[in-house]
């Protein structure tokens, strides 16, 4: 089976790119990573790719003048690489129109909420605060809008009566892990299209063990 080539993008630790490494290592896996790449020459993450055998870059925003300079960059490596689909796993870089239309419907995010609830930071913090009995997390393809796009899947968690923010983010991570390597397999085997400003999914053969999107 021909693997799709993804890039995975960090800032830090990376512990999304590091389920998605796992995963990869299987050979029924649709996905191969081709480089994980950071904007910050410090991420943890990095020397974990590197140990998996994963080729690593470092695009570091700092050194460019404009966001779109330090996005002109970034879309150099990915294309050096033959990138087919590129996964922000804690990338911290808002990106610009032009990135994020360049690489539309072919540009993944995970989000630590049920989107459109909780856009932005704080979203554990702020879940608390709203009382909600229900938190978890979202897999979209990304928009130029901060946490926007066509949702491929998202996973729910309970909202427990003596949770703090640091025991609901633990709790919510565990379902990141699993969602994000499920998702990235529906887009790059071509099962999850968007269409108008939906996914249509075909997630037979994956099961529902996560809450997903409704199967249209």
């Amino acid at each position: 089976m021909a693997k799709t080539k993804i890039a995975v993008l960090i800032s830090g630790r990376g512990s999304n790119m590091q389920a998605i490494i796992q995963a990869a290592k299987s050979e029924s896996y649709p996905a191969e990573i081709v480089v994980v790449v950071s904007n910050n020459p410090d991420a943890a993450g990095l020397e974990y790719a590197r140990e998996a055998g994963i080729e690593t870059e470092v695009v570091d925003h700092r050194e460019f003048e404009t966001r779109e300079e330090f996005e002109q960059a970034l879309d150099a490596v990915l294309k050096l690489y033959d990138t087919r689909i590129v996964c922000l796993a804690g990338f911290m870089r808002l990106l610009t129109p032009w990135f994020t239309e360049r690489w539309r419907d072919l540009l993944l995010n995970i989000h630590p909420s049920l989107l459109p609830a909780f856009k932005g930071l704080h979203t554990h913090e702020r879940a608390l605060e709203a009382g909600v009995r229900i938190h978890g997390c979202t897999v979209h393809y990304v928009r130029p809008e901060m946490d926007d796009g066509p949702i491929i899947g998202q996973a729910a968690v309970p909202v427990l009566p003596d949770d703090t923010p640091d025991t609901l983010a633990t709790r919510v991570v565990t379902a990141e892990h699993k969602l994000y390597r499920q998702c990235i397999a529906l887009a790059c085997s071509g099962k999850a299209r968007v269409a108008g400003s939906r996914v249509r999914l075909q997630v037979r053969e994956f099961g529902a063990e996560l809450l997903m999107n409704p199967h249209d």
